[in-house]
């Protein structure tokens, strides 16, 4: 059943969250009164189809719909969640708050995205304070995953938990902040370095494209997988973050920065400062740069991913909750062994392209090889039995592309059992986009003793569980393409 959330503002980050929700499968309705709202997010929804579904390896659940409303009560009635995007001034947000809380569910949750208010600002004369939070979100909200939760002393515990639970759900990150602050945390950061940024291209230091270099081709890339503490743990050597504060707690007192001043937008800093940005990236369109930027933030993600580190790990615990109670998720004793197995269900991310614009002959093994290893989980050759001694090496693939893979196609790759007996296992997959047949990879391989490096017999378990699937197999025939050489049959 789709749940339903509001969102109210639709610019920049309400079309954000407008897609993090729709394309998590949740039905989203939309109230905002610019007569552009429906292009705009419509916009937003477009990049964030092209992103995010590539992030993981398994397929989000179908788009909700997007409905737009011509008032607040249509859009809240029976929402479990209400995102608040207005303007930042108060009396907006409270005027906002009271139509929201006139009409909606008691128990939904309404967060606000404000950067700047502190929770107990947003709650005044709220009918209802604890349901009112922070849920301040970054963009672009489709696909960065932080969430700075702060519900203020007014806040109703069950709510806050009800909000970190939905949150993590669509694969973001709840910081939940105990205590409210002017900016929360993040934009703390963000304004002192925008703050000395601006000192730096005014006194003619550094221009806005070498202090954007300075970041992106320095400490942006530690930051981006291991935050601040960490880096400078790491910073103090052997000795750790004790040593690194003894070594630099010293220059902190050294007149380096003017954090505490900011220079006086006159018309001249802020004309040398957008002349230079056109400079740097006039070229480009607003959209083409948000194209590219969100090609970079899927490209860095799925690398942590790979590591199962930061961003990455949340987005395998996302995938671990996707799995969850379906096929891809089953052991198999609990599959049918009369029919192929689905092996794999997901979209094609856009660094997995060529310059043909379609899906890179390398992709395809990676796919294939991504089923054999579930196929293998499934009967049992998992992690636990692998670090145990024994697993599976492939001896030999073929592979047949037989039809164009684009960018985010949702596709699934069932697996027959050609062969299962002793030390053999002779696989033979089919990947698919709906109906149509885009490749098959044929896969032998062999049970090895990762002890000597040498064929082994498998677990009795594993035997039996190949067997059962290899002989159920059988009775679908030879697949159409199986032992094919390249050029012709063999």
């Amino acid at each position: 059943m789709s749940r339903t959330a509001a969102i109210i503002g639709g610019g920049v980050i309400g079309g954000g969250w407008a897609a993090r929700f729709a394309l998590n499968g949740w039905h989203v309705r939309v109230y905002d009164p610019d007569p552009e709202a429906k292009r705009k997010i419509g916009e937003v929804m477009g990049n964030a189809r092209r992103s995010l579904p590539g992030l993981t390896d398994v397929a989000l659940p179908a788009e909700g719909k997007v409905s737009f409303h011509a008032a607040i009560a249509e859009a809240v009635a029976g929402a479990e969640w209400i995102q608040e995007s207005v303007p930042e001034r108060l009396e907006v947000k409270h005027a906002t708050f009271a139509e929201v809380q006139a009409d909606c569910a008691e128990r939904a949750v309404i967060g606000s995205s404000t950067s700047g208010f502190k929770p107990s600002e947003l709650q005044q004369g709220a009918a209802r304070p604890g349901q009112i939070m922070v849920a301040h979100p970054f963009n672009p909200v489709y696909l960065l995953p932080l969430v700075e939760l702060v519900p203020g002393d007014a806040g109703e515990a069950a709510l806050v938990e009800q909000a970190k639970t939905t949150l993590s759900s669509l694969g973001m990150y709840p910081l939940h902040l105990k205590k409210e602050i002017d900016a929360h945390v993040a934009d703390r950061f963000l304004e002192a370095v925008w703050r000395e940024a601006l000192w730096l291209v005014k006194d003619g230091i550094a221009t806005t494209e070498e202090i954007d270099n300075a970041i992106r081709y320095g400490f942006g890339i530690r930051w981006a997988q291991m935050g601040l503490f960490e880096t400078y743990r790491v910073a103090g050597g052997e000795a750790g973050m004790k040593h690194f504060m003894a070594q630099f707690g010293p220059a902190l007192k050294w007149p380096w920065t003017k954090l505490m001043d900011v220079p006086e937008f006159t018309d001249e800093l802020v004309d040398l400062i957008a002349g230079q940005s056109d400079a740097q990236s006039g070229a480009y369109s607003i959209r083409e740069l948000e194209r590219i930027r969100d090609n970079n933030l899927v490209t860095m993600m799925r690398g942590l991913k790979a590591q199962d580190w930061g961003a990455g790990a949340l987005l395998n615990a996302q995938e671990s909750e996707m799995r969850a109670g379906t096929a891809l998720g089953a052991r198999a004793a609990e599959l049918p062994a009369d029919q192929p197995v689905l092996t794999a269900r997901r979209t094609v991310p856009l660094d997995w392209t060529d310059y043909n614009g379609h899906m890179t002959e390398s992709r395809y093994l990676n796919a294939f090889a991504d089923a054999t290893d579930r196929f293998m989980e499934i009967i049992g050759s998992d992690a636990e039995y692998i670090s145990s001694g024994g697993s599976y090496f492939t001896a030999e693939t073929h592979i047949r592309h037989l039809d164009e893979v684009h960018a985010g196609a949702v596709i699934k790759i069932t697996t027959q059992v050609i062969l299962g007996e002793g030390k053999k296992m002779h696989l033979f997959h089919e990947m698919r986009e709906g109906e149509r047949l885009l490749a098959t990879g044929e896969h032998f391989l062999l049970h090895v003793s990762l002890e000597t490096r040498k064929p082994s017999a498998p677990s009795p378990e594993i035997e039996a569980a190949l067997v059962r699937f290899a002989a159920g197999h059988a009775a679908l025939g030879r697949p159409e393409g199986a032992g094919r050489a390249i050029g012709g049959p063999r």
